[in-house]
């Protein structure tokens, strides 16, 4: 059988396999007929953009990182199968939403050709090695110390050392490293070019995924850290443990920010709509006011960083901004009189930050807000218009939200999943980060809460995000409410979980008709004979014979293939005959 027509085929993958071929692709001219790499030619074609090959380099290193870079290259060592019957129902049928059973380093390899640079945001909730989570490592491909030493490109010794540290199921950095490396990395192709992945983390692994990251996506495009401040620690001793990472990384930092800086939030839009009905309706401020403050009271949960904006001329809906303040030393005094109380106002402690004619013509353009009197600090009007979008660089949410919601979908078990995400969290991340059309990611899927904010979110402003979640069928601890209630695999509750919560979206919100349903598929082992190697063919050799496979094998080569082919999973194929010939037609490809 050729190799070159399989798709799980790795007799030729190394620990660079891929990344020379994107050389080769890109700068033939630095490689000479026998393949070898001219690193003069390379420094010739970087010195005509003004760059330099640094003899000076820092980088991660850990035992079982040439066998990660191994893994990462790797094509993958199984089949998709579809299950066609939870497909096949009508609120599946359509769906461009995801979920997948399996191994995710298997599930990122095969989602790697149908949504190679589509998927907008990746969330992940990975294990953080606390040492009470369960975490060790598992990517066992079972080399020999020969094999990993010519394909890794390490000596006999530490190949050896590798394979004893892979099979010795350790939790240690090394281990995590090891784990977390290849699922990176192949992540990060997904990614559209201003695409961008946030992780969740605490400080058992904070440091090594912060060193990791700049490894795979590149220091450059280090967007920043967000501070989850999700408990209150009522521990008297030591420092008290409040909060989570959340580390976010872009594909291309500069495409990113240009968009991010360009968003207007949803919030902010809703804001701009009342705004634009109120200054239609009214000719009077106090009347503009009264009706607007009405609205704001019944809103304001809603406004989220936006609830300080409950003032509105005709100019627009403002709040009151302390910018006045010097925040230096000594800045500039100066009397500012009170229009109703005739009375200079209260000074800032270090004085204004502008000089007096700038604040006259800010007084001239309407632009300070008074307080009630003259004892109260002037403030300069900010308008919701120019409202700038940030994400906030500290959230403050309960954590216990997740596993509250969790239990008003699963009542009969008071705990299903250990420390689920809250729904709002997610969402929060997801409003910023996407546009109502885009691709979401989870490859930790956990409880399933990524999925459902989707859902969530899309209902709140009428988006048509779609999700993509992989779990693998991790079993429930025998003595937990989860695997008493009939749970025995973790995915079992991301499924129902899943199910759950659209039910209860499509109850709450009758009008909705977004896209509530979802795909199922799962990694399965390739079949036996499929991959042998065939080192002679004569009349004797025996070739893997298809058409012993059953209709369900076959229709599983099919996915698989259609994956490969670039069809999304989402896709809905159709079956074409062609003459003798049975064909499948789906996104425009047969």
């Amino acid at each position: 059988m050729d190799h070159t027509e399989i798709i799980n085929d790795n007799s030729k993958v190394t620990a660079n396999s891929k990344q020379l071929e994107l050389l080769k692709t890109h700068f033939p001219q630095c490689f000479d007929k026998d393949g070898n790499f001219i690193k003069q030619k390379m420094q010739e074609v970087v010195s005509d953009e003004g760059l330099e090959l640094s003899k000076e380099s820092y980088s991660l290193n850990w035992l079982g990182k040439s066998y990660a870079r191994l893994l990462a290259n790797e094509n993958p060592l199984t089949l998709l199968k579809e299950d066609k019957e939870h497909n096949a129902k009508e609120q599946n049928a359509t769906s461009q939403n995801v979920l997948i059973k399996g191994d995710n380093l298997e599930v990122l390899k095969h989602l790697s050709n149908s949504y190679n640079e589509a998927i907008k945001m990746i969330y992940i909730d990975p294990p953080y090695n606390t040492g009470s989570d369960g975490f060790v490592y598992q990517d066992d491909r079972k080399f020999t110390a020969e094999e990993l030493s010519h394909l890794a490109g390490v000596d006999i010794e530490e190949a050896k050392h590798i394979l004893e540290f892979t099979q010795s199921k350790a939790n240690s950095h090394s281990a995590w490293l090891t784990f977390m490396y290849p699922r990176l990395y192949v992540a990060r192709h997904l990614l559209k070019d201003d695409g961008v992945i946030f992780i969740s983390i605490d400080d058992n692994e904070q440091s090594q995924l912060k060193l990791l990251c700049d490894e795979v996506f590149g220091e450059d495009n280090f967007v920043g850290s967000i501070i989850w401040k999700n408990v209150t620690d009522n521990n008297p001793t030591n420092i008290a443990t409040e909060h989570e990472h959340i580390m976010v990384y872009a594909k291309v930092k500069n495409k990113l920010e240009s968009i991010w800086k360009s968003k207007l939030s949803n919030i902010k839009e809703t804001l701009l709509r009342i705004e634009k009905t109120l200054l239609n309706k009214h000719n009077e401020v106090t009347l503009l006011q009264k009706e607007y403050t009405t609205w704001f009271k019944e809103n304001k949960f809603q406004l989220d960083t936006l609830d300080r904006y409950k003032y509105i001329d005709f100019d627009g809906i403002y709040t009151g901004s302390q910018s006045v303040h010097n925040p230096g030393k000594e800045g500039y005094r100066y009397d500012i009189i009170h229009p109703t109380t005739n009375q200079p106002c209260k000074e800032p402690l270090m004085g204004y930050r502008f000089p007096e004619s700038t604040m006259d013509k800010l007084l001239e353009e309407g632009k300070i807000l008074f307080g009630n009197d003259h004892n109260k600090i002037v403030e300069l009007k900010i308008y919701a218009k120019d409202y700038l979008d940030k994400l906030p660089s500290i959230i403050e949410l309960d954590g216990r939200l997740g596993a509250n919601e969790l239990r008003s979908l699963f009542p009969k078990a008071k705990k299903m999943f250990t420390n689920p995400k809250p729904t709002d969290l997610i969402k929060k991340l997801i409003s910023f980060a996407t546009s109502d059309t885009d691709f979401i990611l989870d490859f930790f899927a956990g409880s399933g809460t990524t999925a459902n904010a989707v859902m969530q979110l899309n209902v709140e402003d009428k988006g048509n995000r779609k999700y993509i979640a992989a779990q693998i069928a991790e079993p429930t601890d025998k003595k937990s409410e989860a695997y008493k209630a009939g749970y025995k695999i973790i995915f079992d509750i991301t499924k129902a979980r899943i199910e759950k919560a659209a039910l209860k979206i499509a109850e709450e919100n009758s009008e909705f008709t977004g896209d509530l349903g979802f795909k199922i598929f799962e990694t399965i082992p390739v079949f036996d004979g499929y991959l042998d190697d065939i080192e002679t063919l004569d009349d004797e050799t025996t070739l893997f014979d298809g058409s012993s496979l059953n209709n369900e094998d076959l229709e599983t080569f099919l996915t698989t293939w259609r994956v490969y082919d670039g069809m999304r999973l989402g896709d809905v194929v159709e079956e074409l005959t062609l003459n003798d010939y049975r064909a499948y037609l789906g996104n425009g490809s047969v």
